[in-house]
């Protein structure tokens, strides 16, 4: 068996050995143009070329959960694309959004600007009640934060493309309930997929539906959001404030007016980083699985985009 590595950024060496003690008999290499037909490839943002030329992959193994920039490109057609679904990604990303939300609703921001001025202050405390948070996208990260953020008390609600039910979340599914779901929360936590149907998804039409005061946290892909049209609802006093770990542009372009917006808090892609040695268990286990004929779990649908 044999198995291509193509993960650009990725310092190569730590994940060949990896992959090589989890895959004992495995012909584990980096990738280079005209290389020999491989069983098998581990990837991120690979060229098309890789593409063409491994014509034979029967499993594509994306090492991040968004495989949005992989489906756009033309893959084999009998090869079997999988996601990570969460090797570590969803405890860091329940951690980064909690803190986000509690970071928001404790006014620690405020707090925080006061100390930079030598001001000793307090406020008055703010009720849960008031502050539902709604998680849109409820897969396996989204899941796990929606649930985290429901140990803290706060009423949580989630939305997803299909039906869901989680304990201590209250469930909206699909479009006809979109607008229910925007109106019964006030800070909004985007966790879904990038796909046509959600480009754009967090516009001036959704955003406006928040409750008076919202707060806006995407940690999932930049062109989920409009970015003009957070800053007129921003400008307006609509929004409180937005925390953004991704953007259009990575990384955000230094003239970019997100940098000097005091409501806006940014990250730099950060939220929920790929675990090298769990993310190495899970491929292999999978690849064990494809090759026994096994079924496995995080097989990408290409129609759907996720």
């Amino acid at each position: 068996m044999k198995i291509i590595f193509c993960c650009t950024g990725t310092k190569p060496e730590p994940w060949l050995a990896g992959l090589r003690s989890a895959l004992p008999g495995a012909e584990v290499e980096v990738w280079q143009p005209g290389a020999p037909q491989a069983d098998h490839a581990v990837v991120w943002a690979p060229p098309q070329q890789f593409f063409d030329e491994q014509t034979a992959l029967k499993g594509i193994f994306n090492i991040g959960a968004g495989v949005d920039a992989l489906l756009k490109l033309k893959l084999p057609p009998k090869a079997t694309v999988v996601r990570l679904d969460d090797a570590g990604m969803s405890v860091q990303m329940a951690e980064y959004v909690c803190h986000a939300v509690i970071r928001h609703f404790r006014e620690f921001d405020a707090y925080e600007a006061d100390i930079r001025a030598g001001k000793w202050s307090y406020r008055k405390p703010l009720e849960r009640s008031d502050f539902p948070v709604g998680v849109m996208g409820l897969g396996v990260l989204g899941a796990r934060v929606a649930q985290s953020l429901a140990q803290f008390d706060f009423p949580v609600v989630g939305w997803s493309r299909s039906a869901k039910t989680l304990a201590g979340v209250r469930c909206f599914a699909g479009a006809e309930r979109f607008s229910d779901f925007l109106s019964a929360t006030r800070i909004l936590v985007n966790l879904l997929p990038l796909t046509p149907e959600t480009r754009d998804i967090m516009r001036l039409q959704t955003l406006s539906q928040l409750q008076s005061g919202g707060y806006v946290i995407n940690v999932a892909r930049g062109a989920h959001l409009v970015d003009e049209d957070l800053l007129s609802l921003l400008d307006k006093g609509h929004l409180a404030g937005a925390t953004l770990d991704v953007f259009r542009t990575e990384p955000l372009p230094g003239e970019h007016p997100f940098w000097h917006n005091p409501k806006i808090t940014i990250t730099p892609h950060t939220s929920a980083r790929t675990l090298r040695d769990q993310s190495i268990a899970q491929i292999a286990g999978k690849i064990r699985c494809l090759e026994a004929g096994q079924p496995i779990v995080g097989v990408v649908d290409p129609v759907r985009g996720y």
